[in-house]
Formats: structure tokens, sequence, C-alpha cells
């Protein structure tokens, strides 16, 4: 009887070297386990916990050992984990790269193995702190939040240049009109920029007012219109690119997870007619 082209029996021959079909969907089906997700969360806060009692220097003298060890240990299991992800990527590197915590994960393992970090402490300990953040990967509302972060850097750039101009303008102006009565805070356009930069937060709005008020009191126009286009209409306006790219990081998240709902009934859906096949060619040859 002639196989259809879903056979299995019509599937290229396993070249030398090549990953075995079954282990690549075992490891497939191994990272699609919450189970395996709940297992590298409670190894990562492992870690951290580790690492926060790493910094008690006589317990970390005391036991500098066992703390060695587990670091070892979690290092191990981090490799093996990311040993199991690229062989459910079929070691294809492009295929591996398209979800970037792939490339985060790749990128902070291999790291710990660099020789020039291994020697120094510092850089060893900063790759270990970087090892936490993988936590991100594992908590989907912290990854949507995340990948807003990401997606708002392009308009936070923009309100952040806006926002330097504004503080350079108002901070020229400062210094024009109060640099001989406060050269503390107005002495020059940088001592100036850097006073209006604090204004921001509001929290010395009063004092200036009150040292405006001194010279004229038509300085209040001055601290209200910055007050007013700095402090209220920028944060609103950050918090909308945010907001707004919250919302595009759900979108986004939401369609991955469709598809990968798409991708999973249409490897079931392949899995039953391959076996309904098998039924078939089994009830054949009895026929015979």
């Amino acid at each position: 009887m002639p196989t259809s082209p879903g056979s299995t029996d019509l599937q290229p021959p396993t070249t030398p070297g090549a990953t075995s079909p079954a282990i690549v969907e075992r490891c497939k089906a191994l990272i699609s386990n919450p189970a395996f997700d709940a297992v590298m969360m409670a190894v990562i806060i492992l870690n951290a916990v580790i690492l926060g009692l790493e910094t008690f220097e006589p317990l970390a003298a005391r036991h500098h050992g066992p703390f060695t060890l587990l670091n070892h240990v979690i290092l191990g299991i981090y490799v093996v984990e990311l040993l199991i992800r690229l062989t459910a990527y079929r070691w294809h590197a492009r295929s591996f790269a398209e979800d970037k915590w792939n490339v985060f994960d790749f990128f902070v393992v291999v790291a710990s193995f660099v020789p020039l970090l291994r020697e120094n402490a510092m850089l060893l300990r900063l790759v270990r702190v970087a090892r936490i953040v993988r936590l991100v990967r594992f908590l989907p509302d912290l990854r949507v939040i995340v990948g807003a972060i990401g997606r708002s850097v392009p308009g936070v750039a923009s309100l952040a240049a806006a926002t330097i101009l504004l503080i350079y303008i108002y901070g020229m102006v400062g210094w024009v009109l109060f640099a001989r009565h406060d050269p503390e805070n107005y002495g020059n356009i940088g001592i100036a920029m850097l006073t209006m930069f604090l204004m921001l937060t509001l929290e010395n709005l009063p004092d200036n007012i009150a040292m405006g008020l001194e010279i004229s009191g038509w300085t209040v126009v001055f601290f209200v219109s910055y007050a007013v286009m700095a402090s209220f209409l920028i944060f609103n306006l950050f918090i909308g690119i945010v907001l707004n790219s919250m919302e595009e990081a759900r979108n986004a998240d939401a369609k991955e997870h469709e598809t990968d709902d798409l991708l999973a009934r249409l490897r079931a859906a392949r899995k039953a007619l391959e076996q309904a096949e098998a039924e078939l060619q089994k009830t054949h040859r009895d026929d015979r």
C-alpha cells in the first residue's frame, strides 16, 4: 500500500550526527511542560538566595565550600537546560535565535565559562546576577512588562530629547534671571540645568518660588509654566507612551500564544493521522 505524504515512512533518513527526531520531540514536550518552568524558576530563586547570602562576609567565609558547590551545580543545571532547548530547535541557530530570551540565556550561560570573567570575581558575580534576570522568562506578566519597556524605548527616547531641550531653555532663562541672586543653584548653565532637573519632582519648587519672589512677583510665571510643562505634561506623555507600549506587548504576547496553540493542535492532528495510517496499514496486511 503506498504511503501518503504525511507518513513518517517518507521522512528523510537521519544523517549521521543529526539529532534523533524522537529526542527532539521529547525535548519540545519537556520545555513546553509547566513543571519544567517551575523547576527552572526554583533553581533561579535558589541562585538569587545564594548570591544574597554571599554578601554576608562571615556567613560566606564559613560556608564558602557549600556555596561554591551549589553555584557549580546551578550552572550545570543551566547548561543542561540550554542543551535541551538547543536540541528542541534541532541545533538550528537561526530558529533558536528567533526567541530573544534564548539568545539572552545563551550568552549568560556561556559568559560563565569565559576565562577572563571567571578570573575576575566582580565580573563573575555580575554574570551570576544576570542569571537571575532569566526569571522574567518564566513569568508571563513580567515578560509582557519587559516587552512593553523595550517597545517604549523609541518613544521615551524622543520624549527624553524634548525634556532635555526644555530643561536647557529654562536653565538658560533661570541663569539670566537668578545667577546673581542665587549662584549656588543658577551660577552657570550646568548648575541651572541640574536645578531644573531636580525640579521635575516638584520637591524644591516652593523654595525656588520663595527665592524668585524676593526678586520679583513675575518670576512665579517662570516656575509655574515650567511645572506645568515639565512635570505635568511630560510625565503624562510618558505614562501614555508606556501604556500604549504595554497594550502592544499584550497583543503580541496573545498572538504568540495563539500561534503556539495552533502549532500544538497541528502536531496532535498529525500524530493522530500517522497513528490512523499505521492502523490502516496493519489492517491491510492482516487482510492479506
